[in-house]
């Protein structure tokens, strides 16, 4: 039996439903779902996400044998619309549209009215007595066939559309009579033909056959790869195409179109949300080209335009029952487009919404009291990467600041930089780090890679449902959109109220919660979170078994963490301690000492200093650990560079300059990255650790006698070999010991390492065997593991990433094959040598959601992470233990 490629839905009963989803895509396993579920969906079938790549084997070219499936699949749906593909009389229309498994909205192509040529033209003019509706429809259908078959560019056929406006004094297209929209077919059909040198195509079959490669072929267009590797969607899932039965939402004034979310996207308010635009095609809400009207009477934004629920209340209610109907199904907020085709409604689409952080926690929390979903179900419904959204930045309310213009607040959150008018502009201000505002009639599909470069997003026209509202709402940027009170002249900002006009390059503010537009920078402050923040929260700790830690050097960072739920310090770098005004020089003065006593001298001055440090630590985090990791940078690293700094140091330390120079001079490494650091500096400078764990168990035991609860953890950094951690662990003990016996007080306290050497992982056994805990540093280990090196790397990572050769920065994101292994080789072998072995990790991995999965599956203890991600790594914590109860259960 041949392959089946192709499931047909209509007629109330489809080939497939949810549960086909990688095979369907998101779009196709919806449509048949919703069919199944009798909701009005134009009938139509959708080729699988098997058949892209196959496309792509075969040379872009769709195999024969799927032309006959099509023509089998089209007889179907011509039978349930009672019309025919190409006939000239009754002539049967069709969408060719995306739909790959994880939603990716506007990123690939579309074509809409595909079957249209002169004959078709004229029996749908006498069939719908509409001429005007149909040269409309046939001009759109030119473009879009013209730009995403055939390349040609969108401006070619728009100039045409503008000339023509002017000409007639015309604003919106729908003001077209059927002279315009006749002249302007017939040039769109001589710009088509002097780009590609052929006549537009005229036979259905032809057209589809070449819309459906060019939809297959967008899955790896600029903007769709893009986006991909913006939100770590992996390449090989490919698309599926849907081909469906064409209904007109711009047919006449009793036609309309529409985008809907089930709640309010920006603040997850339980009320139906959308716009619509009467006699009008789903791009024009989508692309923002004209101003939309609100779905119902409670939306403020749009309060002096009429409502669907006003101007068509009989289907704005069946709107209201099929979308109650969606979320029950689906437990989730659903974004759903649908048209209107002369009074009747159908179901285009729908999918789980892009929302805010802040609406998606409260859509979490509002579900479960509602009884829709359960406390798991709403754990695994939210991303842990989008909590980062939670502590952007908002506009400080006590300060005073104009605003110059307001448009629709379409994203919250604050944004502040400087204009630029174009994608290009904002990507190549971000790789100098300069912070930019998007400033934008409207923003298209393409400009997703400026969009995520850009502080903040303005644009002049589009709705709350726009492609900038959706796609900064998902990427969690602010967006002020449809701000008709600007306009857009070249590298100019207009403000129509007022006579202020600004340039490229000068700083805007936009408060995203308000629609405020404000020139200047204004004064920003992190937002206080909100009661469903700590609901959530409350849940994900009683599902997560993972500990979580926060990387914290400073009280104030400490207490930050803390706030956000850390249960201790997985990593307190105490060389960020070394660099204050007062210590640097003692610093300076310890590493450039010419002898033992010398050194000696330079130490017990820093002393007093590292013990104040750890006692405000440690009065913060009362009753948690706290684990130190002892100096662990190259030396060079704090001795001067310039000849002023040699000049002023050598005179505070009272030796020649030249002498000092040569000193620093013998410090300088080739490769400092494996060099003199680490336990390395611990062994041949036993003083510095010697100090360093004085001043942990000094401050501990002065805490300890107030009455407070300490539970200091050493941490001896970069060991590769159990003999340096034998060595290291002895000093620390003997430190240890004479200060707690002295004090006659009783602290429990930890000596462990960092698994960050490859080796120290292959030989876990012997270091644990010695050790109390393990933190894998997954940084250093990812940099020796791959021998990469994180401050050179930038020259060459692009490259990989753009090439496929690295999916994923191995940095932002564990590699689990290679780096992985050895952390997978360190857990099981170091808790064989002991099974009371505590097992963290303190890299950067220990804030990313995909990397914390992995960390669950392989056993550790805890992850530690930096303070504004522990609450990221807590919700990702909850979702690997409610996901591996999951797959227990259904195993």
């Amino acid at each position: 039996m041949a392959e089946k490629y192709i499931y047909f839905f209509g007629g109330g009963k489809a080939d497939g439903d949810t549960h086909l989803r990688d095979l369907l895509g998101g779009k196709g396993a919806n449509l048949a779902e919703m069919i199944n579920m009798g909701i009005p969906v134009p009938p139509g079938f959708t080729i699988s996400t098997k058949m892209c790549f196959t496309y792509y084997k075969n040379n872009r070219k769709l195999p024969e044998s799927l032309h006959d499936e099509i023509k089998e699949n089209m007889a179907k749906v011509e039978a349930v619309k009672k019309m025919k593909f190409g006939d000239p009389s009754r002539p049967l229309l069709v969408s060719v549209r995306s739909g790959a498994p994880v939603s990716m909205p506007g990123m690939m192509d579309t074509v809409l009215n595909l079957g249209l040529n002169s004959e078709t033209v004229e029996g749908m003019s006498k069939l719908f007595k509409n001429e005007s509706f149909v040269l409309d429809s046939y001009r759109r259908f030119i473009q879009m066939f013209g730009n995403v078959v055939m390349d040609i560019e969108h401006r070619n056929f728009e100039s045409i559309l503008e000339k023509i406006k002017r000409k007639k004094n015309i604003i919106f297209d729908n003001e077209l009579q059927t002279q315009d929209l006749k002249e302007i077919v017939n040039q769109y059909l001589d710009v088509f033909k002097d780009q590609t040198g052929q006549e537009f195509p005229s036979d259905p079959y032809k057209q589809l056959e070449l819309s459906i490669g060019a939809v297959f072929g967008s899955w790896y267009n600029k903007r769709a790869v893009t986006y991909r590797k913006l939100n770590r969607i992996p390449d090989d899932m490919g698309t599926a195409v849907n081909v469906q039965a064409m209904v007109f939402g711009n047919l006449n004034n009793n036609s309309a179109t529409g985008v809907a979310f089930t709640r309010d996207p920006a603040t997850g308010e339980n009320v139906f949300y959308g716009e619509y635009l009467i006699n009008a095609q789903g791009e024009d809400v989508v692309a923002g080209i004209r101003t939309p009207n609100p779905i119902n009477k409670a939306q403020e934004d749009h309060t002096d335009l009429p409502s669907l629920e006003e101007e068509m209340p009989e289907i704005y209610h069946q709107l209201i029952e099929i979308y109650k109907t969606l979320e029950r199904r689906y437990k989730e907020m659903q974004d759903l487009e649908f048209t209107i085709e002369d009074g009747k409604l159908y179901l285009l689409q729908t999918r789980t919404g892009k929302r805010t952080a802040q609406a998606a926690l409260r859509i979490a929390v509002e579900m479960v009291s509602e009884g829709l979903k359960n406390k798991d179900e709403a754990i695994l419904s939210l991303d842990p990467e989008q909590l980062d959204q939670l502590l952007h930045p908002m506009l400080d309310p006590s300060e005073n600041y104009e605003v110059v213009a307001r448009g629709l607040p379409a994203s919250p959150g604050a944004a502040m930089g400087k204009i630029v008018f174009t994608a290009e502009e904002a990507e190549a201000a971000a790789l100098t780090g300069v912070k930019v505002v998007l400033v934008r009639e409207e923003t298209s599909p393409e400009d997703i890679g400026g969009m995520d470069a850009a502080q903040g997003i303005l644009t002049a026209k589009g709705g709350m449902t726009s492609h900038a509202a959706v796609v900064a709402r998902g990427m969690g940027k602010c967006c002020v959109a449809g701000c008709s009170e600007i306009r857009i002249e070249g590298e100019r900002l207009y403000f129509i109220t007022t006579d202020k006009v600004l340039e490229r390059g000068d700083v805007i503010s936009l408060n995203g919660s308000t629609g405020e537009v404000i020139i200047g920078e204004v004064k920003l402050m992190t937002p206080k979170l909100s009661d469903h923040f700590a609901i959530v929260m409350g849940w994900t700790d009683k599902f997560r078994r993972l500990g979580v830690r926060a990387n914290a050097d400073a009280p104030k960072d400490a207490g930050q963490a803390l706030g956000f739920g850390a249960e201790g310090i997985g990593l307190c770098r105490t060389e960020h301690m070394f660099f204050g005004d007062e210590r640097l020089p003692l610093v300076r003065a310890m590493i450039l000492a010419s002898g033992d006593e010398e050194r000696n001298r330079a130490v017990e001055k820093l002393m007093p200093f590292q013990q104040k440090d750890f006692e405000e630590l440690f009065r913060v985090m009362d009753g948690l650990p706290v684990t130190i990791r002892l100096l662990d940078p190259p030396l060079h690293e704090f001795i001067p560079h310039e000849d002023r700094e040699f000049e002023d140091l050598a005179q505070e330390l009272d030796i020649p300059v030249e002498r000092l120079k040569r000193s620093a001079r013998g410090l300088q490494e080739s490769n400092p990255m494996l060099g003199h650091r680490g336990c390395r500096l611990g062994i041949t400078f036993p003083v510095i650790y010697r100090m360093q764990a004085r001043a942990v168990f000094s401050a501990a035991v002065k805490l300890l006698k107030e009455g407070l609860t300490i539970l200091p953890e050493v941490m001896i950094p970069l060991v590769g070999h159990v003999n340096e951690f034998v060595t290291l662990k002895a000093l620390v003990i003997e430190e240890a010991d004479k200060i707690i016996g002295s004090a006659g007080v009783a602290c429990a306290y930890k000596v462990g390492t960092m698994i960050e050497i490859p080796r120290a992982a292959l030989t876990a056994d012997q270091i644990g065997a010695e050790s109390q805990f393990f933190s894998f540093g997954t940084n250093d280990l990812t940099q020796m593991g791959f021998g990469l090196s994180r401050d050179d790397m930038g020259n060459f990572l692009p490259d990989y990433l753009k090439q496929g050769i690295f999916a994923l920065d191995p940095f932002q994101v564990l590699d689990r094959e290679g780096i992985g292994q050895l952390v997978e080789i360190g857990v099981e072998k170091g808790r064989q040598a002991n099974p009371e072995l505590k097992i963290g990790i303190c890299g950067e991995h220990g804030g990313d959601a995909q990397s914390i999965d992995f960390f669950h599956n392989a056993g550790l203890d805890y992850v530690s992470c930096s303070p504004f991600r522990v609450p990221i790594a807590r919700l990702a914590a909850a979702r690997s233990a409610l996901l591996e109860k999951k797959e227990a259960r259904e195993a």
